[in-house]
């Protein structure tokens, strides 16, 4: 029986983020994440500050979607956002490049907030022409107002244009971006807007929406049958290569198939060896619906150029997992993926400069570290030793909730400390 992954299309040209930093974010005081990776994948204890990254993102992106205001009052506003006993903006900030080779632009955000509520303090893109030339700013915009340099390649020299946004709460690139004389800025919204947090959940797949091809998944996954439907009817090859894959993780599953109801609604159905009749959805296993979900994200015929999962792992059995991390690396050539994770397992699929281990300090800041700059984790990688194991054996030099814990002992009889 052949196990190869289903073929996907090539390297598609989306840009990548190589680097971020937060500051003032909650527990993210002042995090950088540098060289960040096609596949990305975020480890670390309960608190750590996992999950807090990965709504860095989501704030973004609503922030574009939905407005700064609407984005920043669902979490509470400085209240619940600024980092506990700091002073001044949040920041976000991402370094990026459009495709391979091209220049890496600097995405800079400052978000402060007044009597009237939250607003733009500072918001600029740079980049550097040619490898001698020095960065400059070809969009600077500070509470509301400022200046951005038109055209496709901006120029130093080039004129600067002002411009003044209708409120110090919109976004410039936002608002700038979709203007085509300002194609850079149009690059950076289009990246952002695309991009696509997934917050999977069996119940949310157990539904019965209205009948209709829908074409990408939702974030809770509330539309999987529509998503099933639109791959038979477009994209039948597709469907056949993520259901063969699916066969692979769940034996005795032979097929999975839509019904249109006399109501209009959309019932998704399984189909299992050896049993003549399928059964619905709601009757499948939290695991086969959330396999065939994640398959279905993972294999989007038009992926968003940036997908975040968090904890994939859960309702997963722990011997699919490694397969489901070559999974992400095969997407992560037509998409960039961000994962949060707690599995062993799945870090066991994983390479070392994939995984940071997130942490408190002593302050009760989060920390990063990459595993591959961790003492003697190469080696033992060039050893043949797996990453997940190493973790669990306690090679890590950061992240043991037992040790923060002051309880090295117990860390070590459980084999997870030195």
């Amino acid at each position: 029986m052949v196990t190869t992954t289903p073929h996907l299309e090539p390297r598609r040209t989306v840009p990548r983020i190589e680097a971020l930093t937060v500051k003032n974010y909650r527990a993210l005081a002042n995090l950088t994440l540098r060289e960040m990776q096609p596949l990305t994948v975020l480890l670390g204890p309960n608190g750590s500050g996992k999950s807090t990254v990965f709504d860095v993102f989501a704030f973004l992106s609503e922030c574009f979607s939905d407005g700064l205001r609407r984005a920043w009052d669902r979490r509470g506003r400085f209240r619940e956002l600024r980092t506990r006993g700091q002073d001044g903006p949040i920041v976000i900030e991402l370094k990026y490049r459009e495709r391979p080779k091209s220049p890496i632009i600097t995405y800079h955000l400052e978000i402060d907030e007044g009597n009237t509520g939250p607003f733009l303090s500072a918001e600029w893109l740079q980049w550097r022409r040619g490898s001698s030339g020095k960065p400059f700013r070809f969009l600077n915009f500070k509470n509301g107002r400022g200046e951005v340099i038109e055209g496709e390649v901006p120029d130093e020299d080039a004129t600067r244009i002002e411009e003044g946004l209708e409120s110090p709460e919109v976004l410039a690139v936002n608002a700038l971006g979709q203007l085509s004389r300002h194609p850079r800025v149009a690059s950076l919204r289009r990246f952002i807007t695309g991009w696509h947090l997934s917050y999977l959940s069996g119940d949310s797949t157990r539904g019965v929406p209205e009948a209709g091809p829908q074409e990408h998944l939702s974030q809770s996954g509330d539309n999987l049958p529509n998503v099933v439907q639109f791959l038979k009817e477009q994209h039948p090859e597709r469907l056949d290569q993520i259901l063969t894959a699916l066969s692979r993780r769940v034996p005795q599953l032979e097929s999975v198939e839509t019904t249109i109801m006399e109501n209009g609604h959309l019932l998704l159905r399984f189909k299992d060896s050896p049993f003549e009749q399928p059964i619905l959805s709601r009757y499948a296993s939290d695991g086969s619906l959330k396999m065939l979900a994640y398959l279905i994200l993972l294999h989007d015929p038009a992926p968003a150029p940036l997908m975040g999962i968090e904890e994939p792992e859960n309702f997963l059995h722990p011997r699919l997992l490694a397969g489901l991390a070559e999974e992400c690396r095969k997407a992560a050539e037509r998409s960039q993926l961000l994962v949060t994770s707690h599995s062993p397992f799945l870090v066991n699929g994983l390479r070392s400069r994939e995984v940071w281990v997130l942490y408190r300090d002593t302050r009760g800041l989060t920390q990063a570290r990459r595993t591959d700059t961790m003492r003697g984790i190469p080696e033992f990688i060039e050893a043949g030793a797996l990453l997940g194991d190493l973790w669990m054996e306690g090679h890590f030099e950061a992240g043991d909730p037992l040790v923060r814990a002051g309880r090295p002992e117990e860390a070590k009889r459980q084999g997870i400390a030195s």
